[in-house]
């Protein structure tokens, strides 16, 4: 069981680099879009470039959407990983408890 608890502690390390990344790049790709999109020249584009004004559109709607949707994740995803911890860290205390319990109710010695 122990084993199994290391692996699961290795992927949450792997897991709250994702977070992070989320964290960090979700919110850039929202805010370039917003610019783009807000732009002046944007709507200049949009009025002079019609097939590829909706294409970029398109592409840009589907980049905040997909960003939204990483931001929000990322961050159930830290305070799961988060809670984790917690809990984790407190069955370490419980177990190394139960463990000085158990040497000293039997007189083992530990090596």
């Amino acid at each position: 069981m122990d084993l199994f608890i290391d692996k699961i502690q290795h992927l949450k390390g792997l897991m709250l680099g994702v977070s992070f990344s989320a964290l960090i790049l979700a919110p850039l790709a929202i805010g370039i879009s917003l610019y783009l999109f807000t732009h002046p020249n944007f709507l200049s584009l949009v009025e002079h470039e019609g097939d590829f004004a909706i294409l970029l559109t398109v592409l840009l709607t589907v980049v905040l959407v997909t960003s939204g949707i990483w931001l929000v994740t990322g961050i159930q995803q830290f305070r799961s990983l988060n809670s984790w911890n917690k809990r984790y860290c407190n069955y370490l205390k419980k177990r190394e408890d139960l463990d000085r319990d158990i040497v000293s109710k039997y007189k083992i010695d530990e090596e």
